[in-house]
């Protein structure tokens, strides 16, 4: 297709995206979900599972393969940039406090999901359609595990927020279990995909890269970049010249870790969370968020859409994988963090309520299982199941917690306020 004309369905594309990621979404806010949550809905809507199920094509004719990569490109840049905001947001105090529950549930939020993982495996890697023929045992479970083992972070931290209970004993909880839970996940998968080629010394370059780089921004790129907020006016929004700068380093540091082998949103959250804190931050979100989350993610949203096919997880073989992977990933992070938090000493109620906080997906699992397509550890049957797995965890989150702050009434609310009950 000449290049002349890649823009002409561009533009069509994005309009029709934003439009029904809007309207899918608003729908989702009545019936009381994120609207995140319709997003995704409606990217799985846009692909072959829904439109292309009833008007297949006028949904090629949309769609065509040789305009997706365009769509891909847009898509990787929103879901970048918003890791990137992500870190922004990050807050380091959440590992300071609650430390005895908040291990003790990260642990079993990532323990349990990867033991689930490596007793399945062994059966779902001989299931066709699921992992890719060059994909190693060790490394689809490590893959399925991490996938199992994610969470919803960011969606976890605005239910909070929304909620009113940031900053409580119980939002501190959730957030800071939340936060180790998808570190470990995303170590593990950067070991995943750096070994992917067959080569552990490659791995081992890659995840000591990743680590120093780290180090390095937390040691050194810290200081520097503090300087930024001097740059900053009081009450003003940040200048075309600095904004360019952080948008330079955002994409020198996305470059850093695809160059490594790891992946560009590692590199995006890094930067995010070594960003001096207070108004520089807040004026950059403030600037950035609103194009981010309305223009480019939806993108990510309906690129993952097309490449996911339902209609595949009714055949009877992967009908039975979706149900076992649906099975081990509730048991392994709801039920494993609620008795882990039980083990601990919370009550039952509150710790009902992080289990189904941290059940839930979102966005994170649909980067992670890209990412696993993209490189070509799993195939479209375990992508689909993945999908699949990520709206239905995701739609039970927001329903369950309020259920149990209802139920907890006041006694909820004051543990939640860390006063006696």
């Amino acid at each position: 297709m000449p290049i002349s004309q890649l823009s002409v369905y561009f533009f069509l594309q994005a309009a029709v995206i934003l439009l029904v990621c809007r309207l899918v979404g608003k729908l989702a806010q009545r019936v009381g979900q994120p609207q995140v949550v319709g997003e995704m809905i409606a990217g799985v809507a846009l692909g072959p599972s829904l439109f292309g199920l009833f008007l297949p094509e006028l949904q090629q004719a949309l769609f065509p393969k040789p305009t997706l990569g365009m769509l891909y490109v847009c898509g990787q840049l929103g879901v970048g940039m918003y890791m990137f905001l992500v870190g922004t947001e990050f807050n380091a105090d959440h590992f300071r406090s609650r430390a005895r529950s908040a291990v003790s549930v990260s642990v079993a939020g990532i323990a349990v999901p990867f033991a689930l993982a490596f007793l399945l495996v062994p059966w779902l890697h001989e299931v066709p359609g699921l992992f890719s023929a060059k994909a190693k045992e060790l490394e689809a479970s490590l893959f399925l595990g991490a996938a199992i083992a994610i969470t919803a972070f960011p969606m976890l931290a605005r239910i909070i927020h929304e909620r009113g209970i940031a900053g409580t004993s119980l939002g501190t909880l959730a957030l800071t279990a939340g936060a180790v839970d998808d570190a470990a996940a995303w170590c593990i998968l950067a070991v995943v995909l750096a070994s992917f080629g067959g080569s552990w010394t490659g791995a081992w370059l890659a995840v000591g890269g990743g680590i120093g780089y780290a180090l390095f921004m937390l040691l050194v790129g810290r200081r520097l970049l503090a300087r930024l907020a001097d740059h900053a006016k009081p009450g003003e929004p940040l200048s075309p010249t600095l904004l360019a700068i952080v948008l330079a380093l955002f994409c020198l540091s996305a470059w850093a870790m695809d160059a490594i082998g790891i992946h560009a949103v590692f590199g995006g959250f890094i930067l995010g969370a070594c960003l001096p804190r207070g108004e520089f931050t807040a004026r950059l979100r403030a600037q950035l968020q609103p194009f981010v989350v309305v223009f480019l993610l939806p993108m990510f949203f309906t690129y993952s859409g097309l490449n996911t096919q339902l209609n595949m997880v009714m055949q009877p073989a992967l009908l039975l994988a979706a149900l076992a992977i649906l099975a081990a990933s509730f048991a392994g992070k709801g039920i494993a963090c609620w008795a882990a938090a039980r083990l601990t000493g919370e009550n039952n109620r509150d710790a009902m309520a992080i289990g189904a906080l941290m059940n839930a997906r979102g966005l994170m699992e649909l980067i992670i299982i890209n990412i696993g397509l993209q490189a070509g550890v799993i195939e479209p049957g375990l992508f689909a199941i993945l999908v699949l797995m990520a709206i239905v965890t995701t739609l039970m989150a927001t329903p369950l917690f309020n259920r149990v702050v209802r139920a907890g009434g006041n006694e909820l609310r004051g543990a939640a306020l860390g006063r006696p009950v």
